[in-house]
């Protein structure tokens, strides 16, 4: 048989999942946050990618394809 707890006890081990918990729920937020901050840096460069690439079509009045030379 398992022994009763006391109330003591329990909220003890419930003082500690809840410590654990919040070092966990900290962890992730900030982790989070890095990533969003990554995210943001990245589509600010792509952006500034895709106005650089508009320019450069403007600029040889033909747009920039992908095929392949005439030779294929």
């Amino acid at each position: 048989m398992t022994e009763p707890t006391s109330p003591a006890t329990r909220i003890d081990a419930l003082e500690i999942r809840i410590a654990y918990l919040d070092e966990t729920i900290e962890t992730l937020n900030s982790t989070i946050t890095a990533q969003w901050k990554q995210i943001d840096a990245l589509s600010r460069e792509m952006l500034a990618l895709r106005e650089r690439l508009d320019d450069a079509e403007a600029k040889s009045g033909s747009p920039i394809t992908n095929e392949p030379p005439p030779h294929y």
